[in-house]
């Protein structure tokens, strides 16, 4: 049975963030998944890896054909979806398209923020975390090691990633939107990790009145303050101080709102219609869409960012198209490796086979010299026995050949077995 490279799954352009909070994985259910993916498939399952970040959940897996089919059912039953409901948003990639595919995403060409290089840190957890799981093979190896290696290249040799609009520097935009100077606001930073840091160091540099970290982990949040000479509370103290606070940037793995709409709604009363811009980079999100509703809030979700974001990569497109070229001769690499692979099967059997024959041949000439027959008759019988076998194959395959079929035979015969004529 044919192996196949897999890519399946839906981002911030084919789904909302209503539906990809819905399959979003977090770090410590990644290697569940893929033993559930792998369970559920038997043996046609032979490698898989699965990204999942607040822009994308995709599986990459080496499978039998079929088995491209029957995965977002599994995607959907695996996270207790209807598959109706999730199937719109899906896209699927088999062979070089799943390559381009994975290519594309490590260089940032198929991010929200064209060029953005944190998916490629994000694409390499990912297949560290398979690793772990036991499920990465040759084929998987390969292509992931490849990926590193195209993103590297597009880096280097296109300008992609230059004028950086991020999602973090776009926050800051929006609350300048509402504060004008930032010099008197308080902030509040929610969650302790990559994000939330990028975010705290854009916002410092417009110098706030305060900035606090709140985090379940309270040694982390000291950490991530330290840096900013913040403070620090415990989310537990949300309620009770929620009021105090100008711009909240939220990005935690939490599976369920921090802020709901009567927190948020108590808050608004206390600040006497005081503005208060939320920034929610979490999915699944931290902040209920409901509380968008309420006057005198200003609720922003990753994909709204996404969407402010877009407006300033107009200056990387031009090296798209370079990047796209790059992408191109890199997969044809990739097939060409694949296609290699599947003929190895075939030149080891013809090896074993052609080995086995010369063993045969081999052992009759040294019983021949045994019984006292001469050197140079035992050789030229060992000569005849070796060729004789050599054509027996082509010979008998071109004398039990129909006439459409004897014309292709003629055709290969003198490609695999040269004639003097044909090697001049």
């Amino acid at each position: 049975m044919s192996i196949d490279v897999l890519t399946f799954g839906l981002n911030h352009t084919s789904a909302p963030v209503s539906v990809r909070e819905r399959v979003s994985m977090p770090v410590d259910l990644i290697k569940p998944a893929i033993e559930g993916l792998r369970a559920a498939f038997g043996g046609a399952v032979r490698e898989a890896a699965i990204l999942s970040t607040c822009n994308r959940t995709e599986v990459y897996c080496a499978a039998e054909p079929q088995v491209a089919e029957q995965l977002p059912a599994w995607l959907a039953d695996y996270n207790k979806i209807e598959a109706g409901a999730l199937q719109p948003h899906l896209y699927r990639h088999q062979q070089g398209d799943a390559v381009r595919h994975a290519f594309r995403v490590a260089s940032g060409l198929d991010s929200m923020v064209l060029g953005e290089p944190q998916i490629l840190g994000q694409m390499k957890d990912a297949v560290r975390t398979a690793g772990e799981a036991g499920s990465l093979g040759t084929l998987l190896h390969q292509l992931f090691q490849r990926t590193f290696s195209v993103a590297k290249e597009v880096r280097s040799q296109t300008s992609i990633g230059a004028h950086s609009v991020s999602m973090a520097a776009a926050a800051v935009r929006l609350a300048e939107r509402v504060f004008g100077d930032m010099s008197q606001t308080r902030l509040l930073f929610i969650g302790a990790g990559e994000m939330i840091e990028l975010c705290a160091t854009h916002f410092a540099a417009q110098k706030p009145r305060s900035m606090v970290v709140a985090n379940r982990t309270l040694a982390r949040a000291e950490t991530l303050a330290d840096r900013f000479s913040a403070q620090t509370m415990k989310l537990a103290d949300l309620p009770d101080r929620l009021a105090d606070f100008d711009v909240i940037v939220s990005c935690t793995a939490s599976s369920l709102p921090i802020l709901g709409l009567g927190m948020v709604e108590r808050a608004t009363k206390l600040r006497r219609h005081r503005p208060i811009v939320m920034v929610d980079l979490a999915v699944p999100r931290d902040i209920e869409p409901e509380v968008g509703r309420l006057d005198d809030i200003y609720l922003y979700s990753v994909d709204d960012l996404g969407k402010f974001v877009q407006s300033g990569t107009d200056a990387r497109r031009a090296a798209v198209v370079q990047a796209e070229a790059i992408i191109d001769t890199r997969v044809d690499n990739f097939m060409h490796w694949m296609q290699s692979r599947a003929v190895v099967p075939v030149i080891r059997d013809l090896h074993q086979s052609a080995e086995a024959l010369r063993v045969q041949e081999l052992d009759r000439a040294r019983r021949a010299l045994a019984r006292g027959e001469s050197p140079e008759a035992v050789m030229e019988q060992l000569a005849h026995g070796l060729t004789q076998k050599y054509l027996h194959g082509p010979l008998a395959a071109l004398n039990r050949s129909e006439a459409g079929e004897r014309e292709q035979l003629l055709t290969w015969v003198p490609r695999l077995f040269p004639t003097s004529d044909s090697r001049r």
